[in-house]
C-alpha cells in the first residue's frame, strides 16, 4: 500500500500501520508470506520446523531411560559434503539421509553422504520428506524405494524413514483433515512394506502428529517411532507408541547440527537393522 507523504491523516497513518501487520488465520492456515519465507520446493529436510513449532528448552542431561543411547545424526543437501571420518572418531555410529521429497525431488549429494556413512563403519538408513499435498502416500513410497529408500538385510541397513512433520511450504496439515491424513500415512506405510517388507520408521514431533491426525495411535505396534523434541528430555510421546526408537534432540550439533540418541546400545540399532 503506498501512503501519500502529503497530507496524512490520523485516520490514514492508522491504515497503513495495519497493512503492515501480519494477518491471523486458522490453526494449519498457509503461511502469511509477509511474515515467513516460502522456501523453494526440494529443500525441507527433517526437523526443519521444530524450533518454529515447539522451540528449543536446552540439551539432554540427565536422560532418564532404561538402554544405552547410541549417537546418530541425520543429514541432507544442506549439510553437502560430509566428514564421515570426522563424525565416527567423534562417537557417531549411525546416520540417516534424505533421499527424495514428494515425487519431484532427489537429494544430489545422496551417493556421497549414504555411502560414505557406510564406508566408514556406521549403520545408515535413508528418509523421504512427505509432502501428502502433491502425491499420494503410495506414489511418494514408489518414488522413495525407486531412488535410494530401498532396505537389504545386509546388517548395515535400516529400514526407510517417513519423515512427517509441519509443512515448510503452506499449509501445516497440508490441506488435509485428521482422517485424511491418517489415511495417506497408511498408504505410504502400506507401500513401502510391500516394496521391501520391512515396516518404516515413522519420524515426527508430538505437537504436529496431535494436531494433524488427531493424536491417532494406530502405527504404535509396527512403525519405530523417531520423534523431535530439542530438550532436556523426550517428553510426551505420541499415542500408540509406549517408548522411542529414536530421539532427535539438537540441530546445533558438532560438525552435523542434527544429532539424534538411539534409544540403546550399537546392538540394537543392528537389530533394527536386521529386521530385529
Amino acid at each position: 500500500m503506498r501512503v501519500r507523504r502529503s497530507g496524512t491523516t490520523l485516520a490514514g497513518a492508522a491504515l497503513a500501520a495495519l497493512a503492515l501487520l501480519p494477518l491471523s488465520g486458522p490453526a494449519g492456515a498457509a503461511p502469511d508470506p509477509g511474515t515467513r519465507q516460502v522456501p523453494a520446493r526440494g529443500t525441507a529436510h527433517m526437523g526443519m520446523g521444530v524450533i518454529e513449532h515447539d522451540g528449543q528448552n536446552g540439551r539432554p542431561g540427565g536422560i532418564s531411560v532404561q538402554a544405552v543411547q547410541t549417537e546418530g545424526v541425520d543429514v541432507s543437501s544442506h549439510q553437502g559434503n560430509v566428514a564421515w571420518t570426522t563424525l565416527w572418531n567423534s562417537g557417531v555410529k549411525w546416520a540417516y539421509v534424505k533421499a527424495t521429497e514428494g515425487t519431484y525431488y532427489k537429494n544430489p549429494y545422496f551417493a556421497q553422504q549414504y555411502n560414505g556413512a557406510y564406508s566408514v563403519g556406521m549403520i545408515r538408513g535413508a528418509y523421504h520428506f512427505a509432502t501428502p499435498d502433491t502425491a499420494s502416500g503410495a506414489a511418494q513410497a514408489d518414488y522413495f524405494v525407486n531412488n535410494g529408500g530401498g532396505w537389504s538385510k545386509d546388517g548395515r541397513t535400516l529400514p526407510g524413514a517417513l519423515d512427517i512433520e509441519w509443512n515448510p511450504y503452506g499449509a501445516t496439515c497440508y490441506g488435509k483433515t485428521q482422517a485424511g491424513m491418517v489415511s495417506w500415512i497408511r498408504d505410504f506405510l502400506n507401500r513401502y512394506k510391500y516394496r521391501t517388507g520391512r515396516d518404516a520408521v515413522i519420524y515426527t514431533a508430538t505437537s504436529w502428529w496431535k494436531q494433524c491426525t488427531g493424536n491417532y495411535s494406530g502405527f504404535g505396534t509396527t512403525n519405530p517411532l523417531w520423534i523431535a523434541r530439542y530438550a532436556s528430555e523426550v517428553g510426551e510421546l505420541p499415542a500408540g507408541w509406549p517408548y522411542y526408537t529414536m530421539w532427535q534432540y539438537t540441530s546445533s550439533g558438532p560438525t552435523v547440527g542434527d544429532h539424534n540418541h538411539f534409544n540403546g546400545d550399537l546392538s540394537r540399532v543392528q537389530a533394527l537393522a536386521n529386521g530385529g
